[in-house]
């Protein structure tokens, strides 16, 4: 059977606590999901900066697509199961924006992707690493731009959420009311420009429940891996605080172990690192912790109907 498909028509600026589902599934539904690139189209050629940008068309997350049965305490498991961008996507550097914001000039280049390579220019050529930056679910309450990244997912910018990752978002309405996009062909940890190579193209996800059993904020599974979040405004010591105490929450009531347990054998065998840190830039930053996955932690979550 060929798999539910929602184009990039549907799309929304805002995860909204009262968002209504432009398309609702059973869990363990295989969607197709069309997305913009960030900018919504406008970066056509190298001679399009960031001051001709119309913000207002700023990150379209595909949805909201609201799944039956999810509730408040649920999990919404999204796994990614394939991933494939258009053949052009671009990238941007503006002065004030990132690290080395300060001694640039605005620029815009288009990346050629083509049989999982990207061509930057005649001399700079790398391997495509697809990914999702924006993924979440309708927040506790109000309404969170998808430019911002918190509890309920959005644009985490997190690197790890290509082919293969699940991404457990923690439900807060009724349907969770998903929503995708903001794809990139690849991005590194930190996104220090703001950007990734921004690009359209298509989304293979398949969507599950965890019922009763959810973290605090969204946490990914990848094959060797588990990884938790933190997110701030603008603090990258409190984004990394909150994603270490959720990785030793995460071991103590799932898997048993001791406050101090956790504590050491993050120290000792766990990663923490920066998702997005372009600094300064009116988005969040995120961190992530990385558990590795052994025996004494299999999967994220002990009561897992998946597993």
């Amino acid at each position: 059977m060929d798999p539910m498909r929602l184009t990039r028509d549907q799309h929304v600026y805002y995860f909204r606590s009262d968002a209504e589902p432009v398309l609702t599934v059973d869990p363990g539904t295989v969607l197709e999901i069309e997305t913009w690139d960030c900018y919504q189209g406008q970066v056509t050629s190298e001679a399009v900066t960031h001051e001709m940008i119309d913000l207002e068309f700023i990150n379209p997350a595909t949805g909201p697509i609201a799944v039956r049965g999810a509730e408040p305490g649920d999990s919404l498991s999204v796994t990614l199961l394939d991933i494939r961008p258009e053949s052009h996507g671009s990238a941007m550097c503006q002065p004030g924006w990132g690290q080395l914001g300060h001694h640039v000039q605005p620029a815009t280049r288009i990346f050629h992707v083509e049989d999982g390579v990207i061509t930057m220019n005649d001399s700079v050529r790398f391997a495509a690493q697809p990914m999702f930056g924006v993924i979440g679910v309708s927040p506790a309450s109000g309404a969170v731009h998808t430019l911002q990244a918190g509890q309920h997912g959005g644009n985490m910018d997190n690197n790890d959420h290509g082919i293969g990752a699940t991404v457990h978002l923690p439900v807060f309405q009724s349907g969770a009311m998903l929503g995708i996009g903001d794809m990139h062909a690849s991005m590194g940890d930190g996104e220090i420009c703001g950007t990734g190579v921004e690009i359209a193209g298509v989304g293979l996800v398949r969507v599950e429940l965890i019922k009763a059993t959810s973290g605090r904020w969204p946490v990914t599974e990848t094959p060797d891996s588990i990884i938790t979040h933190g997110t701030s405004d603008g603090d990258i010591s409190e984004a990394m605080q909150l994603a270490c105490e959720e990785a030793e929450r995460l071991l103590v009531d799932q898997w048993g172990f001791s406050p101090e347990d956790a504590f050491m054998f993050l120290s000792v065998a766990g990663d923490l690192g920066i998702a997005q840190y372009c600094h300064p830039c009116p988005g969040s930053v995120i961190a992530k912790m990385r558990i590795p996955r052994i025996e004494a932690v299999p999967r994220a979550f002990r009561e897992d109907p998946r597993a």
